[in-house]
């Protein structure tokens, strides 16, 4: 091969070694596929790749290789580089030129050394030592500072022991290794950065989801649990679908792009909660607006008490009557405070009592006789299930709305479009009764399908909710199947979720331990071992 087709040969190599360096992802192997890629352009058989940090002054070795005595360290090796990084200044503050690399990063210069052992103004006692241990002979050496973009030095690479190709015996480097190098050291400090900057982008971005999560969590600590807690119960349940092999999802696969867009939706599921009343949120029992009301129930009971001792004094009834008012009239306040507590389901017969009571009659301050409870508070007091008015859900299922909303005016990249569908889709239902958008289950990617289920377990038993406790694992599952039977959420991965024990899983890491019962799977609704 003519020195001409040679060089020719090596740019090519050159610029194959570009394209390689801009597709990988991975700093730690981007940065061994920088040295592997040096030494081999070179020829080289030994060198090492140092990171500059600025605030510290200091070069810190990141990879070393070196095939005479099969070293390799840092990288995908696993063996972990032991030596000290080499400061750019002394101990007066004075720049450490007396080292090849330190040299190099501080004057941005190449610097080609023929023999180590002739050459003068550089301290290579370090190197001395290394060889007198070890029996290698280090000669040539090709020092090449990494410049990124902004002209800034950001690491250096040096090489070791140039061998000719023909005789495999040490040479110093040539003029035209000192070019590629420099190339190649350009374009990987190019590469580097540019991987620094995606992943500082996507460090600011998950900073960004934090920052509204801890929003949400400063007005309420309970919604805060929640937007913590569905992301991870939603990544288990999708990596176990993911392992499945069989059945109506073993097609189901995820790369590590899908499971980073996943986890974004995860953590945005309920972002739109950032504008939902916190009195509403947090509305513990069925009187509370920003106190609980049941506490000015009470001081009407004692006003009518009192009015029916003074009736007893005037002579207007007899100490039986008196005592039988007061006895109806605290089980009457106990019945309210109970019924204040939100309930899985209220009696129809409580509800009569309710209105009964509302009825009563007492004088308020200014003396005006007025029904003992309000519209609004004998409303509250009904309430069948839970603690939230009809008026009040809409406000808290409104939250999805804002949700999409907010997801969808985003512009997000490729790799992260699905994030609106996904986190925008787990309030819905697979018949189509579902909120905001009635979509059915062919209608739902399999990720939207599984944050629905996620969802709905994590509330079940949570634990930190003001106004229920947390459920057990019997009892959650046993709601979770009846869904699955009312189609409410998807049924293959219901059994997915019971199969790879993905709610014991969840369990051991977040539940109480009083929670977490003994299940028996064969009475769980909907549920069939395979």
């Amino acid at each position: 091969m003519s020195s001409a087709d040679y060089l020719l040969h090596r740019l090519k190599e050159l610029n194959e070694i570009g394209i390689a360096l801009s597709q990988q992802r991975d700093i730690g192997s981007l940065l061994e596929l920088i040295l592997e890629a040096a030494k081999r352009i070179t020829n080289a058989d030994a060198g090492t790749l140092y990171l500059l940090e600025p605030d510290a002054q200091v070069l810190r070795f990141e990879i070393l290789r070196n095939d005479s005595l099969n070293i390799a360290m840092g990288g995908t090796s696993g063996v972990p580089i032991t030596f000290y990084p080499i400061h750019l200044h002394d101990e007066n503050g004075q720049p450490n030129h007396a080292m090849v690399v330190s040299h190099a990063a501080l004057s941005g210069e190449t610097v080609n050394i023929p023999d180590a052992y002739m050459a003068e103004g550089y301290d290579f006692s370090g190197t001395k030592k290394f060889d007198a241990k070890t029996g290698y002979r280090s000669q040539s050496f090709l020092t090449v500072p990494m410049r990124n973009h902004e002209d800034e030095v950001i690491g250096v690479l040096q090489l070791i022991n140039a061998q000719s190709r023909n005789s495999g015996t040490i040479v110093p480097f040539s003029g035209d290794d000192k070019q590629l190098l420099e190339s190649l050291a350009s374009q990987a400090a190019i590469a580097l950065t540019n991987r620094r900057l995606i992943e500082q982008l996507e460090e600011l971005f998950e900073a960004f989801i934090q920052l509204i999560n801890t929003a949400i969590d400063d007005k309420s600590p309970y919604t805060g649990g929640h937007c913590a807690r569905v992301p991870e119960l939603t990544m288990m349940l999708a990596e176990a679908v993911n392992r499945t092999k069989h059945g109506a999802l073993a097609d189901f696969v995820m790369s590590d792009k899908d499971r980073r867009e996943l986890k974004i939706a995860g953590l945005l599921h309920d972002c739109g909660k950032i504008t939902t009343p916190v009195h509403v949120v947090d509305k513990a029992t069925k009187l509370q607006t920003l106190f609980d009301r049941v506490h000015m129930v009470d001081t009407r009971f004692e006003v009518i008490k009192r009015d029916a001792e003074i009736a007893m004094l005037k002579n207007e009834i007899d100490q039986a009557a008196y005592q039988q008012r007061l006895t109806q009239l605290d089980a009457d306040r106990e019945f309210l405070r109970r019924c204040n507590v939100g309930s899985e389901k209220m009696a129809d017969a409580d509800i009569e009592r309710v209105q009964a009571i509302a009825a009563y009659r007492w004088r308020d301050v200014s003396g005006d006789e007025s029904s003992f409870l309000s519209a609004n508070e004998v409303e509250n007091l009904t309430i069948r299930a839970g603690t939230l008015t009809a008026a009040e859900r809409e406000i808290i299922n409104h939250h999805i709305v804002v949700t999409i909303k907010m997801l969808e005016s985003l512009p997000w990249p490729k790799h992260l479009k699905n994030v609106a569908e996904y986190a925008g889709g787990h309030h819905e239902r697979m018949d189509g009764k579902g909120y905001p958008r009635g979509l059915t289950r062919d209608e739902m990617s399999v990720q939207a399908r599984v944050m629905g289920i996620a969802d709905i377990f994590e509330a079940l038993t949570a634990k930190d909710r003001p106004y229920k406790e947390g459920k057990t694992l019997t009892e959650s599952l046993t709601i979770l199947g009846k869904f699955k039977e009312g189609g409410h959420i998807d049924p293959d991965l219901f059994d997915v979720f019971i199969r790879e024990k993905v709610y014991l899983d969840y369990a051991q890491r977040f539940l109480a331990k009083e929670q977490i019962d003994e299940v028996d799977l064969s009475k769980i609704p909907g549920y069939i071992a395979r």
